[in-house]
Order: structure tokens, then sequence, then C-alpha cells
């Protein structure tokens, strides 16, 4: 074979692992579409993230709000991520930056995580998404925990603040 053959069956191969990859988090709660980083932090100073405290990410795509929960609020942060090659490359990431005591990346899918110690929970989801996961926040959170989700609402949560120009919601945990 020549090199012209094999290089173009390595990038059908890597074409063929991100389409399937963009699938597979579709179907399992939303497709990845990284947050602006003026949002991720206006997500997290809505939530008041402070040290010490735990954010969760669900869906955490690259990593981008619990490096930026870790570098810039002090805080403890936890990932969960379903796509295989968003889950290595913010594992990666976190690495490179020398996070891995502040933040940790957990494969699989958030709805069999228990969320019970996070302090926020941050997320980016689709509205069906948003509405199976309301009643797991209600049941696992404590009370005080904040919610704050992008885009997409949580219709059944007590909505604290809404932040119109960066389509932002947060909520709070009733207790």
């Amino acid at each position: 074979m020549s090199i012209l053959v094999i290089l173009l069956l390595i990038i059908l191969v890597f074409l063929l692992v991100f389409l399937i990859s963009i699938t597979w988090t579709r179907l399992r709660g939303a497709p990845w579409a990284p947050s602006d980083m003026v949002v991720v932090r206006k997500m997290l100073t809505m939530a008041d993230v402070k040290p010490s405290e735990l954010v969760y990410d669900l869906g955490c795509g690259d990593g981008r709000i619990l490096i930026t929960a870790a570098r810039q609020f002090g805080a403890r942060a936890i990932g969960i991520e379903i796509d295989p090659l968003r889950y290595l490359w913010s594992q990666i990431r976190i690495h490179l930056l020398g996070l891995r005591s502040q933040v940790r990346i957990e494969y699989g899918n958030f709805f069999t995580h228990d969320l019970s110690k996070a302090d926020v929970v941050t997320c980016y989801l689709l509205q069906g998404t948003n509405n199976k996961l309301a009643e797991k926040l209600n049941r696992e959170l404590s009370p005080g925990a904040r919610i704050v989700s992008s885009v997409y609402t949580f219709p059944s949560l007590s909505l604290i603040h809404k932040n119109k120009k960066f389509k932002l919601f947060l909520y709070k945990k009733a207790g």
C-alpha cells in the first residue's frame, strides 16, 4: 500500500471516531458545544463559588469549567463525561496543567454518579435531559447547593437568578 492510501485510511478512521463521538453524546444527553470562557466565568460567579467548595460539571467536555473553578475560584472540581475522546482530552489537560490535586474527571453517565457532595453543579445540556435530571438533583443535593444551567432550564427547581444576556439560570436546593 502506498503512503497516500495509509494516510487516507488514518484520516477516515479519525473522522469516523469523531462522528461516532458526536452522535454518542447527543443520544446520551447533549452534543458537545463548548461554552465561551466569558460564560464559564459568569456561571461560576453566579453560583458564588468559594475556595474549597466542590463543583460538579455534568458533561464536562474539555474540562474548561473545572479548570476555571480550580484556578480562578480555588474550588475542587469533578467532571463527569460520557464521551471517551473528551474524557481522555480532559484527563490530559488536567494533568498538563498540574491540577490533579483539585480536579478529577470521571468517565460515565452522570445519571449513575452520586452528586450528594456537590456544593455547585454546572451543566449545559438539552431541555429533555434537564427535565430528567431535576429529580436526581432534588433527591441527591444537600440544601443550599447551587445549580447553574446554561441555555436550558429546570422548571421544577426554584429559580434564584436569571441572566438574560448570557442565558444562564441559577437555582438553589431548598432546605
